[in-house]
């Protein structure tokens, strides 16, 4: 057993805590993409540990939103808001208008960066159908779904993005191969 933000207790087999810890797995990949952007050192890159630690404390923030009983009553806590949305939603302008119009599906590969990118988004997405099948049987703010949704986009921009900007070649799908 294990309590809910507002003391409810629940199994840990709860989808609540499995969402929560979920979320918890998509913010250590986005660790693992900082450690690599360190790494690499690369000054074309460095506005992006802004944009990921951001990102980590926005996920605190969700995974808050779904840890809360939602017959409790507590009020001001930290949360994710149509804001958050927008400015994903920025930062996937931004770094898409420096990339070429794609024509064909990428293949996930270029450097070890873009894959850990592509694997965030990947977990991103995988969260987002859990808490979509939530929200069957339970209400859950929606906002969590337009963000999961944003960010997992932002991820794939961002792997096209460290591709191209680390100088290397972008694979696309070929049916024919």
């Amino acid at each position: 057993m294990t309590s809910l933000i507002g003391g409810k207790r629940v199994l840990k087999s709860n989808k609540r805590v499995s969402a929560f810890g979920q979320v918890d797995e998509l913010n250590v990949a986005v660790g693992f993409c900082l450690v690599k952007l360190k790494q690499i050192n690369n000054a074309d890159l460095l506005d992006l540990n802004e944009v990921l630690i951001k990102i980590q404390n926005q996920l605190f923030n969700l995974g808050n939103m779904l840890a809360i009983d939602i017959v409790s009553k507590i009020k001001d806590t930290p949360k994710i808001d149509i804001n958050y949305v927008d400015e994903l939603e920025k930062n996937i302008n931004y770094y898409n208008k420096s990339l070429s119009e794609l024509n064909s599906f990428v293949l996930p590969g270029g450097n070890e960066l873009s894959m850990r990118f592509h694997l965030v988004r990947v977990k991103c997405r995988k969260v987002e159908r859990f808490i979509v099948k939530i929200l069957d049987e339970e209400s859950i703010d929606y906002i969590i779904v337009k963000y999961l949704n944003r960010m997992s986009d932002l991820f794939f921009v961002l792997s096209r993005y460290s591709t191209y900007i680390l100088d290397d070649e972008e694979l696309t799908w070929n049916p024919n191969y």
